[in-house]
Protein backbone atom coordinates (compact mmCIF):
# COMPACT_ATOMS: atom_id res chain seq x y z
CA UNK A 1 0.00 0.00 0.00
CA UNK A 2 1.21 3.28 -0.93
CA UNK A 3 1.73 6.33 1.49
CA UNK A 4 -0.45 9.04 0.70
CA UNK A 5 -1.21 12.16 2.49
CA UNK A 6 -4.22 12.84 4.77
CA UNK A 7 -5.04 13.91 8.07
CA UNK A 8 -3.66 11.49 10.98
CA UNK A 9 -6.25 10.09 12.81
CA UNK A 10 -7.07 11.43 16.96
CA UNK A 11 -4.04 10.39 18.81
CA UNK A 12 -3.68 11.72 22.82
CA UNK A 13 -1.07 13.66 22.93
CA UNK A 14 0.30 15.89 25.90
CA UNK A 15 -1.21 19.57 26.13
CA UNK A 16 0.82 20.02 28.84
CA UNK A 17 2.76 18.32 31.77
CA UNK A 18 0.51 16.55 34.11
CA UNK A 19 0.87 13.08 35.95
CA UNK A 20 -1.70 10.56 34.27
CA UNK A 21 -3.26 7.27 35.15
CA UNK A 22 -6.92 5.70 34.37
CA UNK A 23 -8.50 6.52 37.43
CA UNK A 24 -11.66 8.99 37.55
CA UNK A 25 -9.35 11.75 37.26
CA UNK A 26 -7.30 10.64 34.42
CA UNK A 27 -7.27 13.12 31.15
CA UNK A 28 -7.64 12.62 27.66
CA UNK A 29 -5.15 14.08 25.87
CA UNK A 30 -6.11 16.63 23.08
CA UNK A 31 -7.23 14.98 18.95
CA UNK A 32 -3.99 15.95 17.07
CA UNK A 33 -3.80 16.81 13.09
CA UNK A 34 -1.16 17.45 11.01
CA UNK A 35 -1.00 21.26 11.80
CA UNK A 36 -1.38 20.17 15.50
CA UNK A 37 1.63 17.78 15.42
CA UNK A 38 3.81 20.30 13.71
CA UNK A 39 3.54 22.76 15.97
CA UNK A 40 3.70 20.18 19.25
CA UNK A 41 6.79 19.19 18.33
CA UNK A 42 8.33 22.28 17.40
CA UNK A 43 11.65 22.96 15.20
CA UNK A 44 13.77 20.79 17.01
CA UNK A 45 15.56 19.03 13.99
CA UNK A 46 16.39 20.36 10.98
CA UNK A 47 15.74 18.14 7.71
CA UNK A 48 18.73 17.27 5.75
CA UNK A 49 17.95 17.43 1.58
CA UNK A 50 14.46 18.43 0.00
CA UNK A 51 11.60 16.07 1.27
CA UNK A 52 7.83 15.47 2.25
CA UNK A 53 5.96 14.18 4.55
CA UNK A 54 3.16 12.39 4.66
CA UNK A 55 0.63 9.73 6.92
CA UNK A 56 1.15 6.40 6.53
CA UNK A 57 -2.27 4.93 6.66
CA UNK A 58 -1.21 1.39 6.76
CA UNK A 59 0.61 1.80 9.88
CA UNK A 60 -0.50 5.15 11.42
CA UNK A 61 2.61 6.71 11.00
CA UNK A 62 4.63 10.06 9.67
CA UNK A 63 6.81 8.56 6.86
CA UNK A 64 10.02 10.84 5.69
CA UNK A 65 10.42 11.09 1.88
CA UNK A 66 12.92 12.85 -0.49
CA UNK A 67 12.35 14.21 -3.78
CA UNK A 68 12.69 17.00 -5.55
CA UNK A 69 10.34 19.82 -4.46
CA UNK A 70 12.25 20.96 -1.66
CA UNK A 71 11.68 20.67 2.46
CA UNK A 72 7.45 20.84 2.67
CA UNK A 73 7.78 21.78 6.21
CA UNK A 74 10.16 22.32 8.97
CA UNK A 75 9.36 20.51 12.13
CA UNK A 76 10.22 17.43 14.89
CA UNK A 77 9.47 14.20 12.23
CA UNK A 78 8.79 10.95 13.05
CA UNK A 79 10.93 8.47 11.33
CA UNK A 80 9.78 5.35 10.13
CA UNK A 81 11.64 2.68 12.09
CA UNK A 82 13.72 0.87 10.08
CA UNK A 83 16.82 0.67 12.10
CA UNK A 84 19.49 1.52 11.48
CA UNK A 85 19.15 4.33 9.03
CA UNK A 86 21.25 6.56 7.85
CA UNK A 87 20.72 10.04 9.65
CA UNK A 88 18.18 12.18 7.80
CA UNK A 89 18.12 14.33 10.67
CA UNK A 90 20.59 16.74 12.71
CA UNK A 91 19.57 17.36 15.91
CA UNK A 92 19.84 21.33 17.10
CA UNK A 93 18.60 21.34 20.30
CA UNK A 94 18.07 18.62 22.69
CA UNK A 95 14.76 16.01 22.80
CA UNK A 96 13.08 16.51 26.28
CA UNK A 97 11.45 13.49 27.78
CA UNK A 98 8.24 14.85 26.37
CA UNK A 99 9.29 14.70 23.13
CA UNK A 100 9.96 10.86 23.62
CA UNK A 101 6.58 10.44 25.42
CA UNK A 102 4.70 11.87 22.49
CA UNK A 103 6.58 9.78 20.38
CA UNK A 104 5.03 6.84 21.86
CA UNK A 105 1.73 8.40 21.88
CA UNK A 106 1.77 9.06 18.25
CA UNK A 107 0.97 5.25 17.54
CA UNK A 108 -2.58 5.58 18.11
CA UNK A 109 -4.85 4.42 15.59
CA UNK A 110 -8.63 4.83 15.20
CA UNK A 111 -9.92 0.95 15.85
CA UNK A 112 -10.33 0.91 11.76
CA UNK A 113 -6.60 1.29 11.27
CA UNK A 114 -5.63 -1.20 13.46
CA UNK A 115 -3.71 -3.99 11.90
CA UNK A 116 -1.88 -7.39 13.06
CA UNK A 117 2.05 -7.76 12.56
CA UNK A 118 4.09 -10.91 12.43
CA UNK A 119 7.17 -12.20 13.41
CA UNK A 120 8.39 -15.58 12.97
CA UNK A 121 12.24 -16.79 13.39
CA UNK A 122 13.62 -20.50 11.99
CA UNK A 123 16.99 -22.07 11.76
CA UNK A 124 18.67 -22.87 8.09
CA UNK A 125 20.62 -26.09 8.72
CA UNK A 126 22.21 -27.97 5.92
CA UNK A 127 19.78 -31.02 4.88
CA UNK A 128 23.02 -33.63 4.61
CA UNK A 129 25.08 -32.66 8.06
CA UNK A 130 22.22 -30.92 10.28
CA UNK A 131 24.84 -28.62 11.04
CA UNK A 132 23.47 -24.86 10.81
CA UNK A 133 24.07 -22.67 7.54
CA UNK A 134 26.77 -20.52 7.32
CA UNK A 135 26.70 -16.93 6.18
CA UNK A 136 28.13 -17.56 2.31
CA UNK A 137 24.88 -20.08 2.26
CA UNK A 138 22.67 -17.34 3.83
CA UNK A 139 24.11 -14.57 1.23
CA UNK A 140 23.47 -17.29 -1.74
CA UNK A 141 20.15 -17.61 -0.20
CA UNK A 142 19.28 -13.94 -0.25
CA UNK A 143 20.34 -12.83 -3.33
CA UNK A 144 18.15 -15.69 -5.13
CA UNK A 145 15.28 -14.68 -3.22
CA UNK A 146 15.50 -11.26 -4.54
CA UNK A 147 16.78 -11.87 -7.82
CA UNK A 148 13.68 -14.81 -8.46
CA UNK A 149 10.79 -12.88 -6.44
CA UNK A 150 11.57 -9.28 -6.94
CA UNK A 151 12.68 -8.50 -3.41
CA UNK A 152 15.56 -5.56 -2.44
CA UNK A 153 18.63 -5.98 -0.96
CA UNK A 154 19.62 -4.64 1.85
CA UNK A 155 23.42 -4.42 3.06
CA UNK A 156 25.78 -3.49 5.49
CA UNK A 157 29.26 -2.50 4.08
CA UNK A 158 29.02 -5.47 1.54
CA UNK A 159 27.61 -8.11 3.38
CA UNK A 160 24.14 -8.89 2.55
CA UNK A 161 21.93 -9.15 5.57
CA UNK A 162 18.37 -8.72 4.91
CA UNK A 163 15.73 -8.14 2.20
CA UNK A 164 12.43 -5.85 1.44
CA UNK A 165 9.76 -5.75 -0.13
CA UNK A 166 7.03 -3.26 0.77
CA UNK A 167 6.13 -3.79 3.98
CA UNK A 168 8.20 -6.78 4.90
CA UNK A 169 11.43 -7.26 5.72
CA UNK A 170 13.59 -10.58 5.74
CA UNK A 171 16.38 -10.50 8.49
CA UNK A 172 18.80 -11.82 10.17
CA UNK A 173 19.26 -12.82 13.62
CA UNK A 174 22.57 -13.11 15.14
CA UNK A 175 23.24 -16.78 15.08
CA UNK A 176 21.45 -16.73 11.06
CA UNK A 177 18.29 -17.43 12.53
CA UNK A 178 16.12 -16.68 9.42
CA UNK A 179 13.54 -14.32 10.54
CA UNK A 180 10.02 -12.79 8.33
CA UNK A 181 9.20 -9.51 9.58
CA UNK A 182 5.40 -9.37 8.28
CA UNK A 183 3.51 -6.46 6.77
CA UNK A 184 0.42 -5.14 8.78
CA UNK A 185 -2.23 -7.04 7.60
CA UNK A 186 -5.95 -6.33 8.34
CA UNK A 187 -7.41 -10.27 8.29
CA UNK A 188 -5.30 -13.86 10.45
CA UNK A 189 -6.33 -14.84 6.40
CA UNK A 190 -3.93 -12.11 5.45
CA UNK A 191 -1.30 -13.46 7.79
CA UNK A 192 -1.58 -16.80 7.26
CA UNK A 193 -1.20 -16.48 3.59
CA UNK A 194 1.69 -14.06 4.07
CA UNK A 195 3.24 -16.80 6.33
CA UNK A 196 2.91 -19.46 3.41
CA UNK A 197 4.17 -17.32 0.34
CA UNK A 198 7.24 -16.82 2.46
CA UNK A 199 7.70 -20.21 3.44
CA UNK A 200 6.75 -21.27 -0.24
CA UNK A 201 9.65 -18.90 -1.57
CA UNK A 202 11.95 -19.77 1.23
CA UNK A 203 11.75 -23.33 0.58
CA UNK A 204 11.63 -23.25 -3.04
CA UNK A 205 15.28 -21.14 -3.29
CA UNK A 206 17.06 -23.42 0.03
CA UNK A 207 16.15 -26.81 -1.70
CA UNK A 208 18.39 -25.91 -4.30
CA UNK A 209 20.83 -25.05 -2.14
CA UNK A 210 20.77 -27.95 0.32
CA UNK A 211 19.09 -25.99 2.73
CA UNK A 212 16.09 -26.99 5.20
CA UNK A 213 14.13 -24.80 8.08
CA UNK A 214 13.64 -25.69 11.20
CA UNK A 215 10.56 -24.35 13.28
CA UNK A 216 11.75 -25.17 16.97
CA UNK A 217 12.36 -22.22 19.91
CA UNK A 218 15.80 -23.32 20.75
CA UNK A 219 18.56 -25.19 18.41
CA UNK A 220 17.87 -28.72 19.45
CA UNK A 221 21.45 -30.18 18.59
CA UNK A 222 24.64 -28.06 18.50
CA UNK A 223 26.81 -26.11 21.01
CA UNK A 224 27.22 -22.24 20.55
CA UNK A 225 30.69 -23.14 19.33
CA UNK A 226 28.61 -24.94 16.34
CA UNK A 227 26.97 -21.51 15.26
CA UNK A 228 27.46 -18.97 12.91
CA UNK A 229 28.37 -15.36 13.72
CA UNK A 230 26.50 -12.94 11.30
CA UNK A 231 28.50 -10.02 9.84
CA UNK A 232 26.29 -7.07 11.48
CA UNK A 233 27.73 -4.37 13.20
CA UNK A 234 25.29 -4.41 16.10
CA UNK A 235 25.68 -7.56 17.02
CA UNK A 236 29.28 -7.59 17.30
CA UNK A 237 28.82 -5.17 20.47
CA UNK A 238 25.78 -7.55 21.72
CA UNK A 239 27.86 -10.18 22.12
CA UNK A 240 30.94 -8.65 24.08
CA UNK A 241 28.12 -7.46 26.46
CA UNK A 242 26.18 -9.97 26.86
CA UNK A 243 28.35 -12.14 29.59
CA UNK A 244 28.89 -8.95 31.47
CA UNK A 245 25.19 -8.93 32.75
CA UNK A 246 23.68 -12.35 32.28
CA UNK A 247 24.80 -16.22 31.69
CA UNK A 248 22.37 -16.62 29.24
CA UNK A 249 22.84 -14.05 26.77
CA UNK A 250 25.07 -15.57 24.15
CA UNK A 251 22.13 -18.59 24.36
CA UNK A 252 19.34 -15.71 23.18
CA UNK A 253 21.35 -14.33 20.33
CA UNK A 254 22.77 -17.69 18.82
CA UNK A 255 20.20 -20.01 19.88
CA UNK A 256 16.70 -19.04 19.87
CA UNK A 257 13.77 -18.78 17.87
CA UNK A 258 10.44 -17.03 18.75
CA UNK A 259 6.90 -15.93 16.96
CA UNK A 260 5.10 -12.62 17.86
CA UNK A 261 2.48 -10.67 16.97
CA UNK A 262 2.66 -6.93 17.00
CA UNK A 263 -0.70 -5.33 17.45
CA UNK A 264 -2.24 -1.43 17.93
CA UNK A 265 -4.15 0.91 20.36
CA UNK A 266 -5.99 3.39 19.65
CA UNK A 267 -5.60 5.70 22.84
CA UNK A 268 -3.58 5.76 25.97
CA UNK A 269 -5.86 4.05 28.28
CA UNK A 270 -6.39 1.37 25.48
CA UNK A 271 -2.75 0.89 25.18
CA UNK A 272 -3.02 0.04 28.79
CA UNK A 273 -5.59 -2.17 28.73
CA UNK A 274 -3.66 -4.54 26.45
CA UNK A 275 -0.38 -4.07 27.88
CA UNK A 276 -1.83 -5.14 30.87
CA UNK A 277 -4.18 -8.13 29.42
CA UNK A 278 -0.95 -9.17 27.53
CA UNK A 279 1.95 -9.02 30.67
CA UNK A 280 -0.62 -11.31 32.87
CA UNK A 281 -1.28 -14.17 30.15
CA UNK A 282 1.87 -14.34 28.49
CA UNK A 283 2.65 -17.37 30.36
CA UNK A 284 -0.31 -18.95 29.35
CA UNK A 285 1.20 -18.15 25.75
CA UNK A 286 4.48 -19.12 26.66
CA UNK A 287 2.67 -22.88 27.85
CA UNK A 288 0.60 -22.99 24.70
CA UNK A 289 3.93 -22.22 22.35
CA UNK A 290 6.08 -24.67 24.61
CA UNK A 291 8.43 -25.89 21.93
CA UNK A 292 12.60 -26.19 23.19
CA UNK A 293 13.12 -29.04 25.69
CA UNK A 294 16.48 -30.29 23.89
CA UNK A 295 20.07 -28.86 24.19
CA UNK A 296 22.92 -30.08 22.36
CA UNK A 297 20.83 -33.65 21.67
CA UNK A 298 19.47 -34.08 25.04
CA UNK A 299 16.52 -33.10 27.40
CA UNK A 300 17.14 -29.94 28.67
CA UNK A 301 14.47 -30.03 31.87
CA UNK A 302 12.47 -27.26 30.15
CA UNK A 303 9.70 -27.08 27.79
CA UNK A 304 10.62 -23.89 26.93
CA UNK A 305 14.27 -23.44 27.27
CA UNK A 306 13.68 -20.26 24.97
CA UNK A 307 11.45 -18.67 27.71
CA UNK A 308 13.78 -19.61 30.43
CA UNK A 309 16.56 -18.17 28.75
CA UNK A 310 15.47 -14.47 28.97
CA UNK A 311 15.28 -15.14 32.64
CA UNK A 312 18.90 -14.90 33.04
CA UNK A 313 20.18 -12.66 29.71
CA UNK A 314 20.24 -9.20 31.25
CA UNK A 315 17.88 -8.11 34.09
CA UNK A 316 17.77 -4.53 33.42
CA UNK A 317 15.97 -5.16 29.79
CA UNK A 318 13.62 -7.83 30.23
CA UNK A 319 10.83 -9.23 32.54
CA UNK A 320 7.57 -8.88 33.42
CA UNK A 321 7.43 -5.11 33.98
CA UNK A 322 4.71 -5.08 37.44
CA UNK A 323 4.85 -1.20 37.04
CA UNK A 324 2.81 -1.53 34.26
CA UNK A 325 -0.13 -2.72 37.13
CA UNK A 326 0.54 0.72 38.82
CA UNK A 327 -2.43 3.16 38.91
CA UNK A 328 0.39 5.88 37.57
CA UNK A 329 1.32 3.78 34.21
CA UNK A 330 1.30 5.18 30.92
CA UNK A 331 3.10 6.43 28.31
CA UNK A 332 5.70 8.53 30.18
CA UNK A 333 6.27 5.82 32.98
CA UNK A 334 7.18 3.41 30.05
CA UNK A 335 9.71 6.47 28.61
CA UNK A 336 11.18 6.68 32.18
CA UNK A 337 11.87 2.67 32.39
CA UNK A 338 13.23 2.80 28.73
CA UNK A 339 15.49 5.45 29.39
CA UNK A 340 17.10 3.77 32.54
CA UNK A 341 17.44 0.51 30.41
CA UNK A 342 21.54 1.26 29.24
CA UNK A 343 22.21 1.37 25.86
CA UNK A 344 24.24 -0.95 23.22
CA UNK A 345 25.39 1.18 20.58
CA UNK A 346 24.42 4.06 18.30
CA UNK A 347 24.53 4.46 14.64
CA UNK A 348 26.68 7.25 12.87
CA UNK A 349 27.84 7.48 9.29
CA UNK A 350 27.42 4.04 8.53
CA UNK A 351 28.75 2.17 11.88
CA UNK A 352 27.92 1.10 14.80
CA UNK A 353 29.49 3.52 17.79
CA UNK A 354 29.72 0.99 21.06
CA UNK A 355 27.36 2.65 24.03
CA UNK A 356 27.07 -0.28 26.42
CA UNK A 357 25.78 0.46 29.93
CA UNK A 358 25.61 4.03 29.40
CA UNK A 359 22.91 6.14 29.79
CA UNK A 360 20.08 7.51 27.33
CA UNK A 361 19.14 10.19 29.75
CA UNK A 362 22.75 11.44 29.76
CA UNK A 363 22.36 10.77 25.42
CA UNK A 364 19.36 13.71 25.83
CA UNK A 365 21.81 16.62 27.09
CA UNK A 366 24.87 15.65 25.04
CA UNK A 367 26.86 13.71 27.77
CA UNK A 368 27.22 10.34 26.17
CA UNK A 369 30.87 9.36 26.87
CA UNK A 370 31.31 7.47 23.49
CA UNK A 371 30.22 10.74 21.16
CA UNK A 372 30.29 13.70 23.58
CA UNK A 373 28.05 16.65 22.51
CA UNK A 374 25.92 15.02 19.76
CA UNK A 375 22.47 14.92 20.53
CA UNK A 376 20.19 12.29 19.68
CA UNK A 377 17.43 12.11 17.60
CA UNK A 378 14.09 10.16 16.95
CA UNK A 379 15.64 8.03 15.24
CA UNK A 380 17.88 7.24 17.91
CA UNK A 381 15.46 6.91 20.33
CA UNK A 382 13.92 4.13 18.38
CA UNK A 383 16.71 1.80 18.08
CA UNK A 384 17.38 2.08 21.78
CA UNK A 385 13.25 0.65 22.22
CA UNK A 386 14.39 -1.97 19.83
CA UNK A 387 17.13 -3.37 22.27
CA UNK A 388 14.46 -3.73 25.69
CA UNK A 389 13.27 -7.03 25.57
CA UNK A 390 10.28 -7.51 28.22
CA UNK A 391 7.50 -10.03 27.63
CA UNK A 392 5.46 -7.54 26.20
CA UNK A 393 7.30 -4.74 24.58
CA UNK A 394 5.91 -1.17 23.72
CA UNK A 395 6.74 0.57 21.16
CA UNK A 396 4.50 2.98 19.05
CA UNK A 397 2.64 -0.61 19.10
CA UNK A 398 2.24 -3.43 21.51
CA UNK A 399 4.85 -6.85 21.12
CA UNK A 400 3.70 -9.95 22.40
CA UNK A 401 7.21 -11.44 22.89
CA UNK A 402 6.33 -14.58 24.69
CA UNK A 403 6.25 -17.85 22.16
CA UNK A 404 8.37 -19.96 21.15
CA UNK A 405 9.20 -20.77 17.31
CA UNK A 406 7.48 -23.74 15.82
CA UNK A 407 5.59 -25.28 12.19
CA UNK A 408 3.70 -23.18 10.32
CA UNK A 409 0.01 -23.71 11.72
CA UNK A 410 1.32 -22.56 14.85
CA UNK A 411 2.52 -19.18 13.20
CA UNK A 412 -0.73 -18.25 12.17
CA UNK A 413 -2.28 -19.32 15.50
CA UNK A 414 -0.11 -16.92 17.93
CA UNK A 415 -1.65 -13.90 15.78
CA UNK A 416 -5.08 -15.23 15.91
CA UNK A 417 -4.58 -15.65 19.91
CA UNK A 418 -3.98 -12.65 20.72
CA UNK A 419 -6.45 -10.75 18.32
CA UNK A 420 -9.21 -12.61 19.58
CA UNK A 421 -8.31 -11.49 23.15
CA UNK A 422 -7.00 -8.15 22.59
CA UNK A 423 -9.03 -6.68 19.63
CA UNK A 424 -11.92 -7.32 20.93
CA UNK A 425 -13.99 -5.34 23.76
CA UNK A 426 -15.49 -7.77 25.00
CA UNK A 427 -12.83 -10.81 25.32
CA UNK A 428 -10.24 -7.81 26.60
CA UNK A 429 -12.43 -6.68 29.71
CA UNK A 430 -13.28 -10.46 30.22
CA UNK A 431 -9.35 -11.11 30.32
CA UNK A 432 -8.58 -7.97 32.64
CA UNK A 433 -11.54 -8.77 34.65
CA UNK A 434 -10.13 -12.44 34.96
CA UNK A 435 -6.47 -11.25 35.93
CA UNK A 436 -7.33 -8.09 38.33
CA UNK A 437 -6.73 -9.68 41.52
CA UNK A 438 -3.77 -11.62 39.89
CA UNK A 439 -1.16 -10.60 42.69
CA UNK A 440 2.44 -9.80 41.70
CA UNK A 441 3.72 -12.75 43.15
CA UNK A 442 1.48 -14.97 41.25
CA UNK A 443 2.73 -13.19 37.65
CA UNK A 444 6.15 -13.35 38.76
CA UNK A 445 5.52 -17.43 39.70
CA UNK A 446 3.91 -18.42 36.17
CA UNK A 447 6.56 -16.39 34.38
CA UNK A 448 9.61 -18.30 36.19
CA UNK A 449 7.13 -21.86 36.48
CA UNK A 450 6.06 -22.16 32.98
CA UNK A 451 8.47 -23.04 31.08
CA UNK A 452 9.62 -25.92 33.08
CA UNK A 453 5.99 -27.15 33.65
CA UNK A 454 4.09 -25.46 31.39
CA UNK A 455 -0.20 -26.05 31.47
CA UNK A 456 0.57 -28.25 34.23
CA UNK A 457 1.81 -25.50 36.47
CA UNK A 458 -0.17 -25.26 39.84
CA UNK A 459 -2.56 -22.17 40.10
CA UNK A 460 -4.13 -20.90 43.06
CA UNK A 461 -7.22 -24.14 43.39
CA UNK A 462 -5.92 -25.67 40.00
CA UNK A 463 -3.71 -25.79 36.91
CA UNK A 464 -2.87 -23.31 34.74
CA UNK A 465 -4.47 -25.76 31.52
CA UNK A 466 -7.71 -24.56 33.53
CA UNK A 467 -7.46 -20.62 33.30
CA UNK A 468 -5.84 -21.57 29.64
CA UNK A 469 -9.18 -23.29 28.72
CA UNK A 470 -10.95 -20.19 29.41
CA UNK A 471 -8.71 -17.83 27.83
CA UNK A 472 -8.56 -19.88 24.91
CA UNK A 473 -12.58 -19.72 24.81
CA UNK A 474 -12.54 -16.15 25.18
CA UNK A 475 -10.21 -15.68 21.95
CA UNK A 476 -12.39 -17.75 20.08
CA UNK A 477 -15.47 -15.57 20.98
CA UNK A 478 -13.50 -12.55 20.06
CA UNK A 479 -12.80 -13.82 16.79
CA UNK A 480 -16.18 -14.78 16.02
CA UNK A 481 -17.66 -11.51 16.61
CA UNK A 482 -14.77 -9.81 14.06
CA UNK A 483 -16.78 -11.63 11.83
CA UNK A 484 -14.05 -12.81 9.54
CA UNK A 485 -14.57 -16.36 10.08
CA UNK A 486 -10.83 -16.72 11.64
CA UNK A 487 -11.77 -18.79 14.22
CA UNK A 488 -10.06 -22.16 12.21
CA UNK A 489 -6.43 -20.51 13.27
CA UNK A 490 -7.07 -21.26 17.14
CA UNK A 491 -7.29 -25.56 16.07
CA UNK A 492 -3.94 -25.56 17.21
CA UNK A 493 -4.16 -23.74 20.41
CA UNK A 494 -7.26 -25.34 20.93
CA UNK A 495 -5.61 -28.88 20.72
CA UNK A 496 -3.15 -28.32 23.44
CA UNK A 497 -5.91 -27.36 25.92
CA UNK A 498 -8.14 -30.12 25.51
CA UNK A 499 -5.21 -32.69 25.92
CA UNK A 500 -2.73 -30.69 28.09
CA UNK A 501 0.41 -31.48 26.27
CA UNK A 502 1.96 -29.18 24.94
CA UNK A 503 3.90 -29.45 21.87
CA UNK A 504 7.25 -29.91 23.40
CA UNK A 505 5.86 -33.17 25.39
CA UNK A 506 4.66 -34.44 22.41
CA UNK A 507 8.56 -33.79 21.02
CA UNK A 508 10.00 -35.54 24.55
CA UNK A 509 7.53 -38.38 23.92
CA UNK A 510 8.81 -39.05 20.46
CA UNK A 511 12.17 -38.49 21.72
CA UNK A 512 11.76 -41.12 24.71
CA UNK A 513 9.73 -43.69 22.52
CA UNK A 514 9.70 -43.78 18.65
CA UNK A 515 13.38 -41.76 18.23
CA UNK A 516 15.26 -44.24 20.81
CA UNK A 517 17.20 -41.37 22.64
CA UNK A 518 18.26 -39.68 19.32
CA UNK A 519 17.41 -36.15 18.66
CA UNK A 520 18.09 -35.80 15.01
CA UNK A 521 14.60 -36.98 13.73
CA UNK A 522 13.25 -33.12 15.07
CA UNK A 523 14.62 -31.70 11.39
CA UNK A 524 12.50 -33.67 9.64
CA UNK A 525 8.93 -33.81 12.39
CA UNK A 526 9.66 -30.02 12.31
CA UNK A 527 10.69 -29.12 8.69
CA UNK A 528 9.14 -26.14 7.38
Amino acid sequence: MSLVSRTPPPCRIRAEKFRYGVGPNWAERVACDAVSRSSLFGVKERVVGSSSLSWNAENGAWALGFGASGCKRLGHFIVAASPPTEDAIIATEPLTKEDLVDYLASGCKPREAWRIGTEHEKFGFEIDTLRPMKYGQIADLLNSLAERFDWDKIMEGDKIIGLQQGKQSISLEPGGQFELSGAPLETLHQTCAEVNSHLYQVKAVAEELGIGFLGIGFQPKWGLKDIPIMPKGRYEIMRNYMPKVGSLGLDMMFRTCTVQVNLDFSSESDMIRKFRAGLALQPIATALFANSPFTEGKPNGYLSMRSHIWKDTDKNRTGMLPFVFDDSFGFEQYVDYALDVPMYFVYRKKKYIDCTGMSFRDFLVGKLPSIPGELPTLNDWENHLTTIFPEVRLKRYLEMRGADGGPWRRLCALPAFWVGLLYDDVALQNVLDMTSDWTEEEREMLRNEVPITGLKTPFRDGLLRHVAEDVVNLAKCGLERRGYKETGFLREVAEVVRTGVTPAEKLLDLYHGKWVGNVDPVYEELLY
